[in-house]
């Protein structure tokens, strides 16, 4: 029997100030503590790299919740894996970069 589960996508202009909305945004839609940190901080990584949009996606499925950041070009290191990236590491059990390299995501588990 597969997972049920729900998914939002929202597109943020790439400015700092987007940061607070992103963070609110994540936590009207989804109960975990660490969610909107999270969010956050894959925000910044994609804001880092200059990019004029970020898109934010957050699904769910079962107890798992994955949340993705995505901007328009191709991440460099110090974007896909700089500063925020341990706080991402430490909160969550999966993450790393999008398959087509403008992006960056994090797995949480309901419970941990």
């Amino acid at each position: 029997m597969p997972e049920s589960g729900h998914t939002w996508r929202k597109a943020f202009k790439g400015e700092a100030r987007e940061a607070a909305h992103v963070r609110l945004w994540t936590t009207g839609r989804v109960t975990h503590p660490d969610a909107p940190t999270v969010a956050n901080e894959l925000y910044l990584s994609i804001l880092g790299s200059g990019a004029p949009a970020i898109e934010m996606t957050l699904s769910t499925a079962g107890t798992r919740i994955r949340i993705t950041a995505e901007g328009p070009d191709q991440l460099t290191v110090l974007h896909s894996h700089g500063p925020g990236w341990r706080i991402v590491d430490g909160l969550s059990i999966q993450s790393g970069l999008t398959t087509d390299g403008r992006g960056v995501w994090a797995l949480l588990e309901a419970g941990r």
